[in-house]
């Protein structure tokens, strides 16, 4: 079974705090989405949002976040998966260069080019003890199109070359997806960590660059389903006067693409799809609660 997810977040003002960088101009990341420039959030910031909410919910982490120095401390630099939470979640690497001692005449690289001398030569390995995350989230990408807002500012106190600069700003939601497979999991119940985290998601970014924009879902669609291919991704879409829809993903389940039955959908946007026959919440926490009782039946574990 496959968990799958499409949020929608909630209204507000992104822009990002110029940091520990200074410089004269504060920008948002934009790509170009549907033949417009969209701004976007990396899914490296929502899954250090959703590193960081573990941490706060007493899980047991390896990279723990110290937010007095900006700095993450490793608890264990060999990791452990079926120990800490993150580990199993998000994964990790760790790469080692081969340690060559200058006495060992073994890896000398001899100077014949014959055949047999090539052969003789073993170059040194390296180590590398690498884990996939399980969780694997989408960029988010505003629902609708980068205007160019631009706010100027003025450092106070003693000026500089950098004390003018300016920020961009774009009022909009983000959407973004994320898959989830517990059998890639050491510890399955963990998949309801998630499932927590993702429903209260508040800050996003990384070290100094985070911004005050609430991240929790507004409305939110998953899917625990066999299938392999979420096909609700980018399910959102917002028209010329600010309407909300998911109209593709109602094709899809028109079309027999997606079993109604596999869905759980809540918030602010949920309320169409319910004469689809999607298991539809008013709030997102409800929906949360109730695909979580699902896995956790059909996982065997407790909720």
């Amino acid at each position: 079974m496959h968990l799958f997810g499409n949020i929608l977040t909630t209204y507000g003002a992104a822009a990002n705090n110029r940091g520990q960088s200074e410089g004269n101009l504060a920008t948002l990341q934009k790509i170009m989405w549907q033949g417009e420039v969209h701004s976007t959030v990396s899914a490296e910031a929502i899954r250090w949002a959703c590193r960081l909410s573990l941490q706060e919910r007493g899980y047991t982490i390896n990279r723990e976040w110290h937010n007095d120095i900006l700095k993450f401390s490793l608890k264990n630099t060999d990791f452990d998966s079926e120990v800490y939470a993150d580990d199993d979640i998000f994964g990790f690497m760790k790469a080692e260069a081969a340690k060559i001692d200058g006495s060992d005449q073994n890896h000398e690289k001899p100077k014949s080019t014959s055949n047999n001398a090539e052969a003789q030569y073993q170059r040194p390995k390296g180590t590398v003890i690498a884990r996939r995350g399980a969780l694997e989230v989408g960029r988010a990408v505003s629902i609708n199109p980068f205007m160019g807002d631009v706010i100027f500012n003025a450092k106070s106190g003693e000026k500089g070359r950098t004390s003018l600069y300016s920020t961009e700003v774009h009022a909009t939601r983000y959407q973004y997806g994320f898959t989830l497979t517990p059998n890639h999991l050491k510890d399955k119940t963990r998949t309801l960590a998630v499932l927590d985290c993702l429903a209260s998601l508040r800050a996003v970014g990384g070290n100094h660059a985070h911004f005050l924009y609430d991240f929790s879902p507004s409305s939110l669609v998953l899917r625990w389903t066999p299938d392999f291919a979420p096909r609700l991704l980018y399910c959102f879409e917002e028209d010329e006067d600010g309407n909300i829809s998911s109209q593709n993903l109602i094709r899809q389940i028109s079309s027999g693409d997606i079993e109604p039955e596999e869905l759980w959908a809540g918030g602010l946007y949920s309320e169409a799809l319910a004469e689809y026959g999607v298991h539809v919440f008013p709030g997102v926490k409800a929906a949360v609660e109730a695909i979580k009782n699902v896995i956790a039946k059909d996982l065997q574990v407790s909720p």
